[in-house]
């Protein structure tokens, strides 16, 4: 319950490198369902919706050179936990032009209280 009130009052802005932890199931051979958490760590490039039930986060990352993006609705009970690792100093909403060149070296780094 008390994760849960965490999750609503965080505000997740773009620009933040955050780790999603989700939750899997998964079945193996003897068809037993296993869940295991994976984690996906990267910037995230839109936020949609801001607080409602229905608000969903954009999160990219680059992985063996290849960029993959994810969305993730906020308050989904596959979503185990969301932790914010850092925030780069950005001044726009969606964060689309990380997703040609090398812009991520140009990103500073904005200091979290």
């Amino acid at each position: 319950m008390a994760e849960e009130q965490q999750t609503l009052t965080v505000q997740y802005k773009p620009g933040m490198v955050v780790k999603v932890h989700q939750k899997i199931k998964e079945q193996n051979a003897k068809g037993e369902e296993k869940e295991r958490i994976q984690i996906f760590e990267g910037t995230i490039l839109a936020v949609r919706h801001g607080s409602e039930p229905g608000a969903t986060i954009t999160v990219r990352k680059v992985s063996d050179g290849v960029g993959v993006e994810r969305i993730f609705p906020v308050h989904a009970p596959a979503v185990a936990k969301i932790e914010v690792v850092k925030q780069y100093a950005v001044r726009r909403a969606r964060l689309d032009y990380l997703k040609q060149s090398d812009f991520k070296r140009k990103l500073k780094e904005k200091k979290v209280a």
